[in-house]
């Protein structure tokens, strides 16, 4: 929140549209984030497989998707227009399979995913790890 404030960037003007985006960033920061963050830990790099963590994890990621997937039959993107909340919650898709998702099976995220990581600021930030 603190950039979009300071930099003025992807981030609505509008009030309506403004809390929109601040309630997405809220479903990133409270689900995305931490939950697919997770689940591959328990899902691919756990050197002890424990059942009751590893159906947790993949069935609250394959939950998160789902909501995300119904949000995206309505718009385009998660706050109607392009913002940062797409940027926080691509960055998680990136590992939809670490994560126990087979994205294909969300058509309205993998629209989103491929549009969103095809623009070319994505592109460029993907390789700044380079």
């Amino acid at each position: 929140m603190y950039l979009f404030e300071t930099t003025g960037m992807l981030m609505l003007p509008e009030t309506a549209a403004r809390y929109l985006v601040i309630h997405w960033l809220m479903f990133q920061m409270g689900g995305t984030g931490p939950m697919l963050g997770q689940s591959p830990h328990f899902l691919k790099f756990a050197p002890e497989k424990v059942p009751c963590a590893m159906g947790r994890y993949a069935k609250e990621a394959n939950r998160l998707y789902g909501v995300m997937d119904a949000r995206l039959t309505e718009v385009e993107y998660l706050a109607d227009a392009y913002s940062i909340v797409d940027i926080a919650c691509w960055v998680w898709s990136m590992t939809s399979e670490w994560q126990g998702v087979d994205i294909a099976e969300y058509p309205h995220v993998k629209r989103w995913f491929d549009e969103t990581g095809a623009r070319p600021a994505v592109q460029q930030g993907i390789k700044v790890p380079e």
